[in-house]
């Protein structure tokens, strides 16, 4: 199994970085969980981020953001649309499901007539 995460959205922030202090080195990412087996593809409802800052290189945690960084990041939470979580059936899946509906079929036959 498979799982990995999409990019919804990128931003650029000109917020001041609490590690060097720089004011235009902060990104942030949206990402949307991605799950892929030999059976099915999904986009799942599961959603995440990650903050750096590209000047100093280093991750800024949540527990490190100002009020400032807070309130910019929740406003482009919200002005960030997710993907709608999809499900779908591989050829695997669809061989799986023939194969039994005929062995399934195959049996009602038999014990029928």
């Amino acid at each position: 199994m498979k799982q990995d995460y999409i990019t919804i959205k990128e931003v650029n922030l000109n917020n001041n970085c609490p590690e060097c202090y720089n004011n235009n080195g902060l990104h942030v990412t949206f990402l949307q969980k991605f799950v892929e087996t030999r059976f099915y593809k999904s986009i799942t409802s599961d959603l995440s981020h990650k903050m750096e800052c590209r000047t100093c290189n280093s991750m800024i945690y949540p527990e490190r953001w100002t009020e400032d960084i807070e309130r910019v990041f929740d406003y482009h939470k919200k002005a960030s649309t997710p993907k709608a979580p999809t499900y779908k059936l591989k050829k695997n899946a669809w061989a799986v499901i023939a194969s039994l509906a005929f062995i399934v079929i195959t049996a009602l036959i038999i014990v029928l007539f």
